[in-house]
């Protein structure tokens, strides 16, 4: 791990780690919030880091549980967050592909966002955060055979809700 500082693991990860926070927690500045504590803790155990894993399956690890701290914390039980308003104005004929595309989106993570959480991070593992198999195995403490039970699972789920079905 001497080839990595806080500042590089940032730089080169910080998108996945925020990624994932979000789509745990559902709140920006919650994400952010766990995003900081996910490097907090991964700087206080760079010299434990073992190697046994990638570096990024090791700090997404890391924020699956500063993640699942957050959401079991009383703080999180009594506060509900400020949603977050963005105004859209469509100026053109290209704005309207581009509002589309985002609401798609929105919709796409609204339904990962809604599956049981065993589903939705394998889901964000190997989609968002473009991990293997065996990566999203060690992030999220399961036997390959399960992570890819449950990656099927939760595509079935996917399609039925995307489709209206559930």
């Amino acid at each position: 791990m001497a080839d990595y500082d806080i500042e590089t693991l940032m730089r080169e990860y910080g998108n996945d780690v925020l990624r994932t926070a979000y789509s745990y927690v559902n709140d920006r500045s919650a994400a952010e919030d766990c995003f900081q504590e996910t490097f907090i803790k991964a700087y206080k155990n760079l010299g434990n880091f073992r190697g046994e894993s990638s570096v990024k399956t090791w700090l997404i690890r890391i924020t699956v549980n500063v993640c699942k701290d957050y959401l079991k914390s009383a703080y999180q039980k009594h506060v509900v967050p400020m949603m977050e308003f963005e105004e859209d104005a469509i100026v053109s004929d290209n704005d309207f592909e581009e509002v589309e595309n985002k609401d798609r989106n929105e919709q796409i993570l609204k339904a990962v966002n809604s599956l049981p959480e065993h589903y939705r991070e394998v889901i964000m593992c190997v989609f968002y955060n473009e991990m293997s198999i065996e990566e999203t195995a060690a992030a999220v403490g399961a036997a390959e055979g399960t992570v890819k039970s449950r990656l099927h699972r939760a595509k079935e789920q996917l399609k039925n809700i995307l489709e209206g079905r559930l």
